[in-house]
């Protein structure tokens, strides 16, 4: 779909933890004003739901996206909030029919090559893989890209990825994007700390501009 396109052309999506509503507007414009207009916002707090409505609303230029769906609910409400893509850690809980069904972009979480199968006979070609550190990182993609790279299998590793090994990541063809939490951390958030979550973006933009 174009937006997992979009996803592709961005390369990082900063994973957002967002406790108040009323900071989600601003740490919007503090990416889009760093040059990295995209953010999914995690299911992890009760603000999520609020915080994809006023971006959704107030900074249309920003891609804004859910994540941690864990179930059909989850999607539902994702999607009817504004979403624009959605992310999940599993494929499992039948959130790959919810996605579909409410027409959501849809990175589901796999790891193993059985789960990958499931996705892509799901129709789904594009999945996360979380926690990366945890499963092996840059070795097991590469030996999971290859027998998967004649299925246009493409993988947003998140969990363990850094500044510092970015490049490495994004290095690997089979890569789509990464996700992470260090652009915006949950307490810059929380602090309001804009400047800071937008100098950093910049820092990612360039480092993916390296990378390329």
């Amino acid at each position: 779909m174009s937006v997992l396109a979009d996803l592709g052309a961005l390369r990082v999506v900063p994973v957002v933890e967002i406790e108040d509503a009323d900071a989600a507007v601003p740490l919007a414009r503090a990416l889009v004003a760093g040059g990295l207009p995209v953010m999914e916002v995690t299911y992890r707090t009760s603000a999520a739901r609020a915080a994809i409505e006023r971006v959704a609303a107030e900074v249309p230029e920003l891609l804004v996206g859910a994540g941690t769906l864990l179930t059909p609910a989850n999607v539902a409400d994702a999607a009817e909030a504004g979403a624009r893509f959605g992310v999940s850690p599993g494929c499992g809980g039948g959130v790959l029919a919810a996605a579909r069904e409410a027409g959501l972009p849809f990175v589901p979480g796999a790891v193993t090559p059985a789960e990958i199968m499931d996705c892509l006979a799901a129709g789904y070609d594009v999945v996360k893989f979380f926690p990366a550190a945890a499963y092996g990182g840059l070795g097991t993609l590469r030996s999971l890209a290859g027998p998967f790279a004649a299925a246009g299998v493409r993988f947003v590793p998140t969990g363990g990825v850094s500044p510092d090994n970015l490049a490495e990541y994004l290095a690997l063809p089979a890569v789509l994007a990464v996700g992470g939490t260090w652009v915006a951390p949950r307490a810059d958030i929380s602090a309001g700390k804009w400047d800071e979550i937008a100098a950093r973006a910049r820092t990612a933009v360039k480092l993916v501009e390296a990378a390329s």
